[in-house]
């Protein structure tokens, strides 16, 4: 499954204070959908991520109901993303990476 949207850089502290895009609700839903074949421990979803020119693997986390892509700093200082941004997301769902559970 490969989903591309756009959307805005925030901020959240949570428990592991991090910047994050929100998936939209139509990419949201089919990514519910397939959720359960992909999934891997408390609901996230292992995938391949591109913005601009960098590429990198991680985790989307589920949240009320939606998905968080995280960006790593290393991502935002490479692209030159500021809080508040809007980026294009490409998002591979890693099937290799889901089936290791």
């Amino acid at each position: 499954m490969e989903l591309e949207f756009d959307g805005e850089v925030f901020w959240w502290k949570g428990p592991a204070p991090f910047h994050f895009v929100a998936v939209p609700e139509p990419e949201a839903g089919e990514l519910r959908a397939a959720s359960s074949l992909v999934s891997y421990g408390w609901g996230v979803i292992p995938v391949a991520v591109d913005v601009g020119g960098t590429h990198w693997t991680t985790s989307l986390f589920p949240r009320q109901g939606g998905y968080l892509v995280p960006l790593r700093d290393a991502v935002r200082a490479a692209e030159r993303i500021e809080l508040g941004d809007v980026v294009t997301i490409r998002l591979t769902v890693d099937v290799d990476r889901a089936g290791r559970r």
